[in-house]
């Protein structure tokens, strides 16, 4: 997810079981304003599967940092507000946490873009892609369509199977 759609989470986006979260709106800060929270763009609007392997920790957040209300914020700061932009590295102590796992110059935005580029080596459509990333465009999505040399390995492996399947090269 964005920033802002991060920050713009409640406990009604989020299942109780951890399998899907949902991005209905972002907080977005605007000069003399302060945050606002705001409807996001149609393809923006979505309801995502959230992987087995992460859900317990999302169970175990919920239980330990969030008000049982269901507009209750995911993440806030100490007087129970969203995070700010401006502050969120203090906050979360990322700096810290990036450093420990040795990747100093490591960006928030750069956790969408790993995400994103691993849901495409799923070998799912475009499309797919697109509407589990809140993209309008084609060209956006391909942004995290990397090819790599494991994805190549695999593209290798499954044409072998397909050859094998046909019977050989030799019985074409």
């Amino acid at each position: 997810l964005r920033w802002g759609e991060v920050t713009a989470l409640r406990r009604c986006d989020v299942a109780a079981d951890g399998s899907w979260v949902r991005v209905a709106g972002a907080l977005v800060e605007l000069p003399g304003k302060g945050l606002v929270y705001g409807p996001k763009a149609r393809a923006s609007l979505r309801t995502n599967a959230l992987p087995e392997a992460i859900r317990p920790a999302i169970i175990e957040h919920l239980a330990e940092y969030v008000k049982v209300s269901p507009d209750a914020w995911l993440f806030t700061g100490g007087r129970g507000n969203p995070i700010r932009s401006g502050n969120r590295n203090l906050l979360t102590g990322w700096t810290d946490a990036v450093a420990a796992i040795g990747r100093p110059g490591l960006h928030f935005h750069d956790l969408r873009h790993t995400g994103n580029t691993l849901a495409a080596q799923t070998y799912v459509s475009t499309r797919d892609l697109m509407a589990r990333m809140g993209q309008d465009s084609p060209r956006a999505a391909l942004i995290y369509q990397h090819a790599s040399r494991q994805v190549d390995q695999t593209i290798a492996n499954k044409l072998s199977t397909l050859i094998e399947g046909l019977g050989g090269m030799a019985d074409t």
